[in-house]
């Protein structure tokens, strides 16, 4: 159990020290991630992004994801039978909201070019790992050195499908618990982070 996303991310930070000054972006899946972002940058006086990607929620249950959109990509790990129009539309208005994002996010900055660097992406747990799927396929078309993925909390099974993910070089994860059921239930502390609140937080590292 966590105190609190600042908690997880010092103990996070702690198993992270051997890349401290090193060539190392920490690339963060906003909202979540972003307060664990900012304190793992600056413990490892590393630059600091947003990775924008977002999970498509089957049409009964938005939290079960069966997939996540970015800018760019798509992903899709199990369809269940979900029409394709569906996936269409959920893609179209996805991306429309992570262009908002983007603009929001990078309203006074451009983002942080990845190739050639070690790239630590953080989030505040994991549930399916549909979004780090995804975030790691991106970064990959920007040509890192590395691709490591650093989180407080997931389930073995989510663990062990992006252990054996052609994208990813690396996965830390401080706690598997077996009673998953969300990340939330893992924190004595946790609330919700609102766009202003992580685009501020970006904003105040620049």
């Amino acid at each position: 159990m966590f105190r609190d996303r600042e908690d997880a991310a010092l103990q996070l930070a702690e198993r992270l020290e051997k890349y401290k000054n090193q060539n190392v972006v920490v690339l963060a899946i906003p909202k979540g991630g972003l307060p664990l972002g900012v304190i793992i940058a600056k413990a490892l006086n590393a630059s600091l992004d947003v990775a924008l990607s977002k999970k498509i929620g089957h049409p009964y249950n938005k939290e079960y994801a069966i997939g996540a959109v970015s800018l760019e990509n798509v992903v899709l790990t199990n369809d269940h039978g979900v029409a394709k129009s569906y996936i269409t539309e959920e893609t179209e208005r996805i991306r429309k909201k992570l262009q908002s994002r983007f603009e929001m996010y990078h309203r006074n900055r451009e983002p942080i070019s990845l190739k050639g660097k070690t790239i630590i992406i953080v989030d505040d747990g994991i549930a399916t790992g549909n979004t780090i799927k995804i975030t790691a396929q991106l970064v990959q078309n920007q040509h890192p050195q590395k691709t490591i993925v650093a989180v407080p909390v997931a389930p073995l099974g989510a663990i062990q499908n992006l252990q054996d993910y052609k994208y990813i070089d690396q996965v830390i994860c401080l706690t598997t618990p077996h009673n998953f059921h969300a990340v939330g239930q893992f924190y004595s502390e946790f609330e919700q982070v609102s766009e202003e609140e992580a685009s501020e937080l970006l904003r105040r590292t620049s």
